[in-house]
């Protein structure tokens, strides 16, 4: 599967160029716990660097500075350190 065509090019973008539902996807997806920064990538073209800019321009400073809390200790929002069983983007009883 390769990433839907709409959104292979926002990724040099800038943020004001971005549909605000794709931001907030960003979002929500690196808040989840279970949401590796891999399929963010696949899905948006942002890599992890990226996402925390991204974090940084459209959190309050509390709430950016408390994601980075939860997440830097994170083994599964990095895909190399997950384990080899996950290997899908969503749980099998949600629709496709």
């Amino acid at each position: 599967m390769k990433p839907p065509t709409n959104q292979v090019h926002r990724a040099g973008a800038a943020w004001e160029e971005w549909p605000e539902e794709d931001i907030d996807r960003v979002i929500q997806m690196a808040w989840e716990d279970r949401t590796p920064f891999e399929a963010i990538e696949w899905q948006f073209g942002l890599k992890e660097n990226d996402v925390r800019a991204l974090m940084r321009r459209f959190m309050k400073r509390s709430s950016f500075e408390m994601w980075r809390k939860r997440v830097k200790g994170m083994a599964n929002k990095h895909g190399k350190r997950r384990g080899g069983d996950v290997n899908r983007f969503r749980a099998p009883d949600q629709r496709p």
